[in-house]
């Protein structure tokens, strides 16, 4: 795990010195990301330079040093991440006579990409990794990012720079860097409560979506590759899927995760995990331990609040198992220290507030290990989340409802005020009346508008249904969030599939390697393992959901590591008390940011909107405690980085 960084300029008028101080000066931007080493490589009659950060975990001793040049110094790498089939691949290329000066994994890659070619090899890689990849002879830029998107990598042009790195932090570095706000995607950004690829909050820079290869030639041209697409798994998986029993699945699945996590404790440094409680970190936990002569080290973080503390679930669990387990429960005040620190951490507007306790985990457990394995992945590629089962639910209620009265049903729920529906169901018996009473009745209008599933689950993932109305001027940027499917497609797996090319890397993914990073902390994704997603997509419906609850096969591996009444309670999630904050103690900050005269000095958000939000949250209105994080997480990064 590193940090990457570099430049073409294509004026090609700079002298060897300056390009190299410019780029040591991107990578010291990204420090954090890789204490451990530096360095710095140029061509200056291509004006190209490369820049890194190492945080060394494989082959601690200088022959893993970066930017390192293949044996025939045709070409120069800079890689984040880990190939975790190095060995193998090692193995096979030595028996083809290739040589090899070190034992890290950046070498088995640049001498795997001159003896295969460069889409065939990265094709065969394991592993979580950004890569920039200089070909001397033919003069090009390869820009490559892992399958699911575990690793960061943003590019894009500007004038006669190409700029690219594993943050943000590192393109601001260079001295041509001229940022200017992409209000489009901070129109996206307020739905989603993070910037959905290929954008990013600035025009002209892009996230490199996963599982592509951007090549730019000596012309300034791009050309784009997919080597792995998750459409085409999901379409070829349709056409053949697992056929097994219950048993069998459970047996092929048990095998998997075991083969993946075996590869990812891998590590000349010590090695730990990070563990909720949950089904997945449960279950790469107990995995980890059956195949370690040694405890294994475990990390969680507790909350005094009951509603948001999982370390209670998670001592059993590391109890059972027998691993070496370290807790810290985390005062409100102390949680809330590391608030003001988020717009560095993260360098562009994020906004998913269990970005404060996956930061306080990796704090945790940097003081212990440098590598921490955690159970991302399993909600999207199992069915975990309650959106699934809820949004078929509502779907299929909706549809009960003919066509031409629902938008006259919407404006009847609408047209009585919150107050008078929570007047009105104050009279019944509680047990009898939705949750949030009125609030869930002008939800209920809103969805009754929708015209497709698609649109429902729009509003049922959104944190601003309509965004245009926040950031005036906006043309909402388009993602792949919004791509259509078809009448005949399965709701449940619709909406998997969604999350798994959006949430997950945008978000799941984003929060993971800045929240780790930034204390150094490499974060490895057993359940990510490319061939793990190809068997899930392959699985029936039913061994996905069953008996109301997802992650049924899931469940039935972890029962073989541990007692099911250790894991099967309700799903709490890794989330934080954000509006009671924001209406105690977080409030003198939060009015701040949000002063209606703040707001019209900007210029950016519309101040009514904001306000009227703003004085709902206070009063205790449901679904406004997201809304005002990503406003405080936008207007907290603008005070930071100057929009």
């Amino acid at each position: 795990m590193c940090g990457l960084t570099g430049f073409i300029d294509f004026s090609r008028g700079t002298d060897a010195a300056t390009l190299t101080q410019r780029t040591e000066a991107m990578a010291e931007a990204i420090r954090h990301r890789g204490p451990d080493d530096d360095g710095a490589w140029v061509d200056a009659e291509a004006g190209v330079a490369l820049g890194f950060r190492r945080l060394s975990i494989i082959d601690l001793t200088a022959q893993g040093h970066q930017p390192m040049r293949s044996a025939s110094g045709r070409h120069v790498i800079v890689f984040n991440g880990e190939v975790y089939n190095f060995l193998e691949l090692r193995q096979e290329l030595e028996g083809r006579g290739v040589g090899f000066k070190g034992d890290s994994d950046t070498e088995v890659i640049l001498e795997a990409i001159e003896a295969w070619g460069l889409e065939a090899a990265v094709g065969r890689f394991v592993g979580m990794f950004a890569i920039a990849l200089w070909d001397r002879k033919q003069r090009s830029l390869h820009l490559i990012r892992d399958r699911l998107g575990v690793k960061p990598l943003f590019w894009g042009r500007q004038g006669n720079l190409l700029l690219f790195g594993s943050e943000l932090k590192a393109l601001r570095a260079h001295p041509g860097w001229t940022p200017k706000l992409n209000r489009d995607a901070l129109a996206a950004y307020f739905r989603h409560a993070y910037v959905p690829a290929p954008f990013s909050i600035y025009a002209g820079i892009e996230k490199l979506l996963p599982g592509t290869i951007v090549s730019i030639g000596p012309d300034g041209d791009a050309s784009t590759t997919t080597y792995w697409s998750l459409a085409e798994v999901r379409n070829t998986n349709k056409k053949s899927p697992f056929q097994g029993s219950d048993d069998e699945a459970a047996d092929e699945l048990d095998r998997l995760v075991r083969e993946s996590v075996d590869l990812r404790m891998v590590s000349d440094v010590p090695l730990g995990a990070f563990l909720s409680g949950g089904i997945d970190s449960s279950t790469v936990v107990a995995v980890m331990q059956a195949l370690s002569p040694r405890p294994v080290k475990t990390f969680t973080i507790g909350f005094e609040d009951a509603a948001f503390n999982e370390a209670e679930s998670a001592q059993r669990i590391a109890a059972h198992l027998g691993t070496d387990h370290t807790e810290l429960y985390v005062r409100s005040a102390e949680a809330q220290s590391i608030i003001p620190r988020l717009p560095d951490i993260y360098d562009e507007p994020f906004a998913d507030s269990s970005q404060i306790p996956t930061t306080l985990v990796s704090q945790l457990a940097r003081k212990d290990v440098t590598v921490s394995l955690s159970g991302d992945g399993g909600d999207e590629l199992f069915g975990g989340y309650d959106r699934y089962l809820q949004g078929r639910s509502l779907w299929r209620r909706l549809q009960a409802v003919p066509a031409p009265l629902r938008p006259l049903v919407a404006a009847a729920f609408k047209a009585i005020p919150v107050s008078a529906w929570n007047a009105l169901f104050a009279i019944l018996p509680a047990a009898l009346t939705p949750g949030q009473k009125g609030d869930t009745m002008h939800w209920l209008a809103g969805n009754m508008t929708s015209g497709n599933f698609d649109a429902l689950f729009r509003r049922l993932v959104s944190t601003w249904n309509d965004p245009e109305i926040l950031v005036p001027g906006a043309n909402e940027a388009v993602s792949l969030f919004w791509a259509e499917g078809t009448a005949k497609e399965v709701i449940l797996e619709r909406m998997m599939y969604l999350d798994s090319v959006t949430y997950l890397p945008d978000d799941i993914m984003a929060k993971l390697d800045r929240a780790s990073m930034a204390f150094g902390l490499e974060a490895r994704e057993p359940l990510l393992d490319h061939r793990i997603v190809d068997f899930a997509w392959a699985l029936p419906e039913n061994m996905k959901f069953r008996g109301g609850n997802g992650k049924w096969l899931l469940r039935k591996v972890l029962r073989r590591y541990v007692p099911g009444d250790l894991t099967d309670g309700p799903k709490q999630g890794f989330s934080v008390p954000i509006g009671d904050w924001l209406r105690g103690p977080l409030r003198d900050w939060a009015e701040d940011l949000l002063s209606e005269q703040r707001l019209s000095d900007d210029g950016l958000l519309d101040p009514a909107v904001v306000r009227h939000t703003w004085q709902r949250l206070l009063a205790g209105h449901t679904g406004t405690d997201a809304r005002i994080w990503t406003v405080l997480m936008a207007q907290a990064w603008r005070e930071r980085w100057g929009g």
